[in-house]
């Protein structure tokens, strides 16, 4: 499918979920049956569901920046659970929270410090000098519907809006056959409320399911598909909210290829924890960027990395095929739509000196 064509799709299942239109099919329904069969084997045959319930990572990260002006004290010690005092009246704690569904939560993996909130944590961190406080409340297993009651819980004390979200979900609403209109519009539902609250928003949308091993040709290639046009979807609903998207797509794609039993867990459904390190990297740069915390010659458009103004459905379209790229908005709307920027950015490595929140954080099932 051309670029254009993905576009068209995309912009199609955005407007139904945005004016309450019906389901739009990714692809044929017969096709669509026969994936939905083929992945929920492939998820019976891998153990999903059944793998050990994720590690807590909810805690305070950047101690040693923190300890510049002062000590936060709690039940496990220094900075030790989400709920720690920070004495400092100097630069408070930055908030984080992951929202989604396994992969936000980390699951798949045995130790805190190896989930996506405990390495974007750590790097978020590193970069602003500045502890930063993780909160995790994404649901294994969960669909785009859950996001309601999440939101809800990330926005039930005002006093403690997180600075930024970061949402990973998708994969079960393509696995479980919801309709991409009614997940866009709960996914754009969700972006609208945590960015009215004032909080920034960046969306990993929807990973490709055709990178999942027991799933075989030719239906890997329906699997990519209906992810990449659900991906694209997901980057305009959640542009036209004012958040910002990541494309994870086909982020493990080659290395897969390469080395599946390195990027991948146990279950070979759920990304290993050199799998979430390299989302984590692609992810890290943008959560950074959308609190000013990037260089900002950096924020202005590289020609030579083919980054640019576009429309937001072919930038969504050309994200979707190209992961680790970056959509925000860019213009207000014109004759040919909402405008957005394309970044290609730079993965920086995430650092892994500070691993966990405490050591209570690693005894957790699974540990």
């Amino acid at each position: 499918m051309s670029s254009m064509s993905r576009a068209r799709v995309a912009r199609r299942i955005a407007a139904g979920a945005a004016y309450g239109g019906g389901g739009i099919g990714l692809v044929g329904a017969a096709a669509v049956g026969v994936v939905l069969a083929e992945l929920r084997m492939a998820k019976r045959v891998v153990g999903n569901g059944h793998s050990p319930h994720p590690p807590s990572a909810e805690g305070l990260y950047g101690r040693a920046y923190g300890s510049r002006y002062g000590r936060g004290h709690g039940a496990y010690g220094a900075y030790g659970s989400y709920g720690d005092t920070y004495d400092s009246p100097h630069d408070p704690p930055l908030r984080l929270v992951m929202l989604g569904d396994s992969t936000a939560a980390g699951q798949g993996v045995h130790r805190a410090r190896q989930t996506p909130g405990a390495l974007i944590a750590s790097g978020l961190a590193a970069v602003a000098e500045r502890p930063v406080r993780l909160r995790n409340v994404a649901l294994p297993g969960a669909q785009s519907d859950d996001l309601d009651r999440q939101v809800a819980l990330v926005l039930e004390d005002p006093a403690q809006v997180p600075d930024v979200c970061v949402i990973m979900i998708g994969a079960n609403d393509v696995t479980h056959r919801m309709p991409p209109t009614r997940s866009v519009r709960h996914l754009s539902a969700a972006v609208r409320r945590l960015r009215t609250a004032g909080a920034e928003v960046v969306v990993g949308t929807c990973p490709d399911l055709g990178t999942i091993e027991p799933v075989q040709q030719p239906l890997r290639w329906l699997a990519r598909r209906a992810s990449r046009q659900l991906a694209a979807a997901q980057t305009i609903g959640t542009v036209e909210q004012g958040g910002r998207t990541v494309s994870l797509g086909d982020l493990l794609g080659p290395e897969f290829e390469q080395n599946p039993r390195e990027l991948f867990g146990p279950d070979n459904y759920h990304p290993s924890a050199e799998g979430y390190a390299t989302a984590a990297m692609a992810v890290l740069p943008t959560v950074c960027a959308t609190l000013g915390l990037w260089p900002a010659e950096e924020e202005r458009p590289d020609a030579s990395r083919r980054e640019g103004f576009l429309p937001v459905a072919r930038a969504a379209a050309e994200a979707a095929s190209e992961a680790g790229t970056e959509v925000t908005a860019a213009m207000p709307t014109g004759p040919r739509g909402p405008w957005a920027l394309l970044k290609r950015r730079r993965r920086r490595r995430v650092p892994v000196s500070d691993p966990a929140p405490s050591a209570a954080a690693e005894a957790q099932p699974g540990a």
